[in-house]
């Protein structure tokens, strides 16, 4: 199974370690961290983003189209009153497809696995507690 581990360096500043991967997240300033690092909630946006992309790129090359530059921007909502939070995803794609390809494109994006696990009602998450061994 696929793991990542966070160890807290410094305030809320925490190295994530994701295969042989390393990276930084934080808190802003304003929030009381050092801001050395996105924080969680971007990294998930940025996590959004990435995987739309990939989706989208994987499935143009299986069908062989010549799709060129893709940008995807993921805007991240606060909750609102009814409790959920919300993405906004905008897809930006060459202007010579045509409405057919975009149309697949959009369905296709909303398949990609981070959109699927955000989307799903029924993830589920187990913690545990374990005592850090000097």
């Amino acid at each position: 199974m696929p793991s990542a581990v966070a160890r807290r360096r410094e305030g809320y500043a925490h190295d994530v370690e994701v295969r042989e991967h390393r990276f930084r997240v934080d808190e802003p300033e304003a929030r009381g961290g050092t801001d050395t690092g996105p924080t969680p909630t971007e990294l998930l946006a940025g996590a959004l983003a990435g995987c739309t992309a990939i989706t989208i790129e994987m499935y143009a090359d299986r069908k062989e189209w010549e799709l060129g530059q893709v940008e995807v921007s993921v805007d991240y909502g606060e909750p609102s009153s009814a409790g959920s939070p919300s993405f906004q995803v905008k897809i930006a794609t060459p202007a010579d497809l045509t409405d057919e390809q975009r149309e697949r494109i959009l369905v296709i994006a909303g398949k990609c696995p981070v959109h699927k696990v955000l989307a799903a009602q029924d993830v589920e998450i187990l913690d545990s507690l374990e005592t850090i061994e000097a």
